[in-house]
């Protein structure tokens, strides 16, 4: 600011004042007599080249007749024409005063430039304006921070005329009152004082109170403070403006409260920490007390009925009151801001029953929560939109046509009591957004819960005891948000005791993951029953999971005709162990090897070879057979047990190594342990399949087997040596029927095949009898014509027996029966 607008800037006085405009003095005929200094700068003339002459010389004569007396030079306040001294014409406003007395000088003239008027008359207005039609408050305060002016608006703002309570102290006036903003003195007095000692304003404080024209509302106003002068300097007050913000910061409030929603409603896919965070959301900021209640059906994933809405069955399954809400750290979440934070089961209105983690059945939910007829929830319940009544806001939670629920909004006397017609478009956008994300999150659950039933009824419901191994296992679906995978295992029993031990992982989540995962399990299953070796299973196995896209659109197609090809890719670890020879053959797909644990605890995985995953092909697959001794560990697993985002795979075997290598616990604690120290949290990114096997050895006494040559002697022999091992083992009930099984099965090695030829018997929960021979053709039941002289005798072993089979080994075939022991009385 200039020198020059500083000091027009400390001076009040008009343009046209006596002290500040161009001034001259006329005597009765208009003839100039005086000429200040003023109007030398504003005409140019010098006293004693004006002096004497008439005011026609600078003052242009008005065309205009005038009614006064006086010469037209004369009149009152005009805008006139004016000559400079130099030529040049400027536009003027005068005002001619009378002098009283008999003395010469009759009148005196003022003018000054119409442009310093019409600037003056401006700022005129403008004091006016802020004095009587602004909306900013304005106060002068005195050195003794007394009021001793103020404006229309301020006088508003106190709601009592100016003279009831000037002379008063912004402290007394505003008692309750408080800044908001930091970095500055607390009170209004030290923040006045603080300007007048020092000259330095405040600007933009933010001060909340309770003004005397509105006791029982909190307002918000913007304040500065800055000191006042007069022209020389001299201090006599300081000047607060204070703007009402209090809409504005509503505004504002709503949208941040609006952008925490955005942050934390609908993050978690699951319906009741949906309901819980606009809880956490809307207290103590909106509301005092906030309770969501929800359709029941909504918990399990289904979708409530479109009609008879007052009729639903509410959960109650948060509650958030503000006491609670304001007791956390921010950051935390409200311990209470859930299904059991009520304080009186006996009010419906603050009954909150408790809400399980999962609903296995009806009887575990928690008691509905009724509303009578004529309650705000009921009213919205029956017409299906918001309901304000008094300090009570309900809003439905709506999806599509369907009620999911309510969401109910109390005050209390703390704060507002009632609620605006924004703050119920807030709470109506707050529940909107709410209500979409519990309908994604029940959809959700109702995805998993059916993925997850589907996967559980396509897994092994109960492992039966074997004889070959002792068996332990584990299998956690993936908590995370992509939902249920298809990860599997699984335990079949093979002919001669052995048993194939199967474990795989299907690629993707979901109901197509488990769907697949089911299909191949059934597949192994099948395979194995034919006693596959593991390398041809898997290459049987492959081919499939390897057909023509368009078949297996058609089985895996989802209903739009989109294609999801979960199948290709998937891994599979395929092992059979047999406790006579205690040899276990195995093969993989892609998978992770086994691990293996000796029976001094010392652990190793196996150098099996990979193989391709499942439909890629390029690779054959390759086998590999190591001897387990007896009490032997084998762990078969996914790599969801092993690897994680923050850890690597090494360290997770290293990890399950660790765990295995303790030889003196069983199977379940291993299992346990095993869980506990990879997922410590419980929860894990992918399924995980643990298949934990200890193997054993069927004792010599309960295998017996012979060698006999390709003769028909052979028969009789082998008869007869069968029978004498079925006295031996007390089971001469079973004579007739094993001679019958060993004399068609020895018959058909002699007649069809080559020797030399095993037979073998085994004891174990049933009787089992195998024949070996080096042939590759395998008997085929069929019915015998009238007319034919053999071909019986197969079709009656198959009635005598439990099931029979063949398996295929590198040297031959054996055919195999198996006969259930004769029960005790």
């Amino acid at each position: 600011m200039t020198a020059w607008n500083a000091e027009q800037n400390a001076d009040f006085r008009g343009p046209l004042d006596v002290t500040r405009a161009a001034t001259a003095v006329l005597d009765a005929q208009g003839t100039v007599i005086g000429w200040s200094p003023a109007a030398e700068r504003l005409l140019g003339y010098r006293p004693p080249e004006i002096i004497g002459r008439s005011l026609a010389t600078f003052l242009l004569p008005d065309p205009v007749p005038s009614p006064l007396s006086l010469p037209a030079e004369l009149r009152g306040n005009e805008i006139r024409a004016a000559r400079h001294r130099d030529g040049h014409e400027l536009i003027v406003a005068t005002a001619v005063c009378p002098l009283p007395g008999d003395g010469t000088a009759a009148h005196v003239l003022v003018a000054t430039e119409l442009k310093d008027l019409r600037q003056w008359e401006s700022g005129l207005a403008l004091l006016q304006g802020l004095a009587t039609q602004s909306p900013v408050g304005l106060g002068i305060y005195d050195t003794d921070l007394r009021l001793t002016w103020c404006n229309t608006a301020y006088e508003r703002q106190i709601g009592r005329p100016f003279a009831e309570f000037r002379g008063r102290r912004a402290d007394e006036l505003y008692s309750d009152g408080k800044f908001v903003t930091t970095g500055h003195p607390p009170t209004l007095d030290a923040v006045m004082r603080h300007v007048l000692d020092t000259g330095q304003p405040f600007l933009d404080l933010h001060f909340q109170g309770k003004p005397p024209s509105d006791p029982e509302t909190d307002h918000l106003w913007s304040c500065a403070y800055y000191r006042l002068q007069d022209a020389d300097g001299h201090v006599f007050g300081v000047c607060e403006d204070a703007f009402d913000i209090s809409e504005r910061y509503k505004a504002k409030r709503r949208l941040a409260l609006l952008v925490e929603a955005g942050r934390g409603i609908g993050t978690a896919l699951d319906v009741r920490v949906t309901a819980e965070r606009i809880t956490e959301v809307a207290v103590p900021e909106f509301a005092a007390t906030v309770t969501v209640d929800l359709a029941q059906g909504v918990l399990k994933g289904e979708v409530p009925a479109t009609s008879r809405a007052a009729a639903t069955s509410l959960v109650r399954v948060a509650r958030c009151p503000a006491e609670e809400a304001e007791r956390v750290k921010p950051g935390e979440r409200p311990p209470r801001c859930g299904p059991d934070a009520s304080d009186s089961p006996a009010d419906p209105e603050r009954a909150a029953p408790s809400t399980p983690a999962e609903y296995p059945s009806p009887a575990e939910y928690p008691s509905p929560v009724e509303y009578p007829p004529g309650s705000p929830q009921y009213r919205s319940l029956s017409s299906g939109g918001l309901v304000l009544d008094d300090t009570v806001l309900v809003v439905p939670l709506r999806a599509e046509n369907s009620t999911l629920g309510l969401v109910t909004f109390h005050r209390d006397g703390a704060g507002p009591a009632t609620f605006d017609g924004g703050e119920v478009a807030l709470a109506d956008e707050l529940v909107a957004r709410t209500a979409v994300s519990i309908d994604n999150a029940r959809r959700f659950t109702r995805e998993r819960t059916a993925s997850l039933a589907l996967q559980r009824q396509l897994l092994p419901q109960h492992v039966p005891e074997q004889s070959a191994v002792e068996l332990a296992h584990r299998y956690l679906p993936t908590d995370d948000e992509t939902g249920v995978g298809g990860d599997w295992f699984d335990v079949i029993p093979l002919s001669g005791t052995r048993v194939g031990l199967v474990v795989g992982d299907v690629v993707g989540h979901g109901l197509q993951a488990a769907a697949t995962m089911g299909r191949l399990r059934t597949t192994v299953r099948a395979f194995a029953q034919m006693d596959m070796d593991p390398v041809e299973l898997l290459s049987r196995l492959d081919d499939l999971v390897a057909q023509p896209a368009e078949e297996q659109r058609s089985e895996l197609g989802t209903p739009d005709g989109t294609y999801a090809d979960v199948t290709t890719g998937a891994t599979c670890l395929y092992a059979v162990y047999d406790p006579v020879s205690r040899r276990c053959v195995m093969a993989r797909a892609g998978h992770l090897p086994p691990a293996v644990v000796a029976a001094d605890g010392r652990p190793t995985f196996p150098d099996l070879p990979a193989g391709p995953p499942l439909g890629l092909g390029g690779l054959p697959f390759e086998s590999m057979e190591i001897e387990l001794p007896v009490g032997s560990l084998l762990a078969l697993f996914t790599d969801g047990l092993v690897e994680a985002r923050d850890r690597d795979i090494d360290h997770g075997l290293d990890t399950l190594a660790r765990v295995l290598s303790d030889r003196h616990a069983s199977l379940e604690e291993l299992c346990d342990r095993a869980v506990a120290e990879l997922l410590p949290s419980g929860s894990t990114a992918d399924d995980t399949a643990l298949l934990l096997v200890r193997t054993r050895e069927l004792d010599a006494s309960q295998v017996t087997e012979w060698e006999l040559p390709a003769e028909p002697v052979a028969v009789r022999r082998a008869r007869d040596l069968a029978t004498q091992q079925l006295h031996q083992w007390e089971l001469q009930e079973l004579t007739f029927a094993t001679e019958l099984v060993v004399s068609e099965l020895v018959t058909n090695a002699v007649r069809y095949a080559e020797g030399p030829i095993q037979v073998r018997l085994i004891r174990d929960r049933t009787l089992l009898c195998e024949v070996a021979d080096r042939g590759h053709t395998s008997p085929h039941l069929r019915h015998s014509g009238e007319d034919d002289e053999g071909g019986r005798g197969l079709f009656i072993v198959a009635q005598l027996v439990q099931r029979w089979g063949t398996r295929y080994t590198p040297s031959g075939k054996t055919i195999w029966t198996e006969q259930a022991f004769p029960t005790t009385g």
